[in-house]
């Protein structure tokens, strides 16, 4: 009798011992991330200096990862310089880009444009190639922004580059059509429904802080920062659940914290345009964990 009471008590402990493992492993389940993402930004592709080569690697790089990568964002500066460039080379640069994305990725790309991406002409002579609509044909894309759904979290691509009010170079902004899209697309979205957020240029970063040959005055410039970050965060504070916004474009790497949202600005794919780091940002992309609950973790990799 004592034999069989004790078993019985041995048989409650195990039961009990058992429970926290289900809990554990319903907690793990929880915490797993619902989708892996690369950013690569400013690949700045064209024959040069190895790049197509090199393009190649940090492509293979991406792709070894593990867990595997299942989305890269492509934040713009795809081609080297498309700005008044005869058309034979931008069709070089184009071509080159398709074919090195067909032979060497295999992984579902999202992009958005930047500024080399763009031959900046006010008068476009009802051409394509001027402005944004040649880049727009090679990508497939119906607009310059856009949304999409995936693994539970909301996209926005922004249209972050216009020209400027004299038309003789371009600046951060969103102008007023694409930020009342972008507030009815934040109005639309379940509150429950993370949001990530991508552009060319930075809408805020600390970058412009360490620009070369600036000691104790800081000059913020309309090409390096959106101009009008103050009524973008000001939304953003509106909506908790936008999460993370990305963006390239200074070639640097950093990371702003402002009211819960988390700003990164990545390095880029091709460094110092394929000459070494940008000052103390090696070559590389960045490598985000997205979850379930609206957390991320994410890292830049030096490919």
């Amino acid at each position: 009798m004592k034999r069989r009471s004790v078993l019985k008590s041995i048989g409650s402990i195990g039961s009990l011992l058992l429970a926290p493992s289900i809990s554990f492993a319903s907690i793990a389940t929880e915490r797993r991330p619902v989708l892996r993402i690369a950013h690569l930004t400013d690949v700045h592709l064209k024959n040069y200096s190895d790049a197509p080569q090199r393009f190649a690697k940090c492509l293979h790089h991406v792709q070894q990862q593990s867990p595997k990568i299942e989305l890269i964002l492509n934040g713009g500066d795809i081609v080297y310089d498309m700005n008044k460039e005869q058309l034979n080379t931008i069709n070089e640069q184009w071509k080159l880009t398709h074919s090195i994305m067909k032979q060497e990725c295999s992984i579902p790309v999202q992009y958005c444009l930047g500024n080399h991406d763009i031959w900046w002409n006010e008068n476009n002579k009802g051409q394509t190639i001027y402005g944004k609509q040649y880049s727009m044909e090679q990508l497939q894309l119906p607009k310059p922004y856009y949304s999409f759904l995936k693994s539970g979290w909301k996209f926005i691509i922004l249209d972050s580059v216009h020209l400027d009010i004299d038309h003789t170079w371009y600046i951060g902004k969103l102008g007023d059509e694409q930020f009342t899209w972008l507030k009815n697309e934040l109005k639309d979205t379940p509150a429950g429904t993370p949001i990530l957020v991508m552009s060319h240029i930075p809408i805020l970063t600390a970058t412009l802080m360490i620009e070369d040959d600036i000691v104790n005055k800081w000059e913020m410039l309309g090409g390096d920062m959106h101009t009008d970050t103050a009524k973008i965060i000001t939304l953003f504070y509106q909506y908790p659940n936008v999460k993370l916004c990305l963006s390239g474009h200074i070639h640097l790497r950093d990371k702003v914290v402002y009211n819960n949202i988390t700003y990164i600005c990545n390095g880029a794919v091709s460094g110092a345009w394929w000459n070494g780091n940008k000052r103390e940002t090696a070559a590389g992309y960045g490598l985000i964990d997205l979850y379930a609950d609206g957390h991320f973790e994410e890292q830049y990799i030096n490919y």
